[in-house]
């Protein structure tokens, strides 16, 4: 055996693992759920019958697939360019050279993104109560507030939710482009520097060009996650007042889970969520492949 040969039965040996879990746990799924959105499947019983593009034709006359359709899309446009951009200024600011304790902010920083969001979810939940210290802070400034509390409020509950996920997710991100950052050569700057151009020239110029492949991969995962949104809404208000925070994935949930005759529907709409994730995603690649 030469040792081409044996470096490919060594390599493949070791693949075997993800291979195998690929398989059954990616791919099967993947496949089967497929199947599932043409069929009527019973839970309980664990029977199914075949009923073509029946399942799509109810999901797109279904009221409630549009109220969760818009609050995902409004959940999403409204934390993803917050996320971003204060993930940005905080790489910018702990990238700079007058900063002190910097790895005491990245920590700070960074350890909402690394904290369990259902305990996150639980904490936000009980400062959003009426008797909240949110609200009693409000109070004593004489700021007004919802009266039966934020998340009890169709006005306000998204909004609540959206500000808990802008405040946990700013700081992951943040690490990813001070990573970026900090690969950027220092002769850049200093040549910048040398015919005059100002800070904010530099990022603009420099920093923000040089930041295109992560914010590429950056805005990607993170529409991605907020179109994934569930654990909050499951945690926080189970989709209400009044539908006013039911999301996508929280009715695949529900259809699949709490209803014994609708997982086909909820297979179905897993793969719009999917098909419009895909979409997205190829719009975001598009335009930031473009030259500014």
């Amino acid at each position: 055996m030469n040792y081409r040969t044996k470096f490919k039965i060594n390599t493949f040996t070791l693949l075997i693992p993800w291979i195998v879990t690929f398989l059954l746990f990616w791919l099967y799924p993947l496949i089967y759920s497929l199947y599932l959105s043409f069929t009527k499947y019973y839970t309980l019983t664990n029977e199914s019958e075949f009923i073509g593009f029946e399942n799509y034709s109810t999901l797109f006359s279904d009221p409630l697939f549009y109220k969760a359709l818009s609050n995902t899309a409004f959940f999403t446009f409204g934390t993803v360019p917050f996320t971003v951009s204060f993930a940005i200024i905080l790489a910018v600011f702990l990238n700079s050279k007058l900063v002190k304790w910097k790895n005491f902010f990245r920590s700070a920083y960074f350890l909402p993104s690394v904290t369990s969001m259902v305990v996150i979810a639980l904490i936000f939940t009980n400062l959003y109560t009426k008797n909240g210290y949110i609200n009693m802070l409000l109070g004593m400034a004489g700021i007004p507030f919802p009266a039966k509390g934020w998340l009890l409020d169709t006005s306000t509950a998204m909004l609540s939710i959206m500000f808990m996920d802008i405040w946990i997710s700013v700081g992951y991100y943040m690490v990813l482009f001070l990573a970026a950052m900090q690969t950027i050569s220092e002769d850049l700057y200093e040549s910048a520097k040398l015919i005059g151009a100002s800070s904010m020239q530099q990022f603009f110029q420099i920093t923000l060009p040089l930041l295109k492949p992560t914010l590429l991969f950056v805005l990607v995962i993170n529409t991605i996650k907020s179109f994934q949104i569930f654990i909050e809404i499951f945690v926080m208000t189970k989709g209400g007042p009044l539908n006013s925070t039911t999301t996508l994935v929280y009715q695949v949930f529900v259809n699949a889970f709490e209803k014994a005759d609708s997982m086909g529907y909820a297979s179905a709409l897993a793969y719009i969520i999917f098909v419009i994730l895909l979409i997205f995603s190829f719009i975001q690649m598009k335009l930031l492949k473009t030259k500014w």
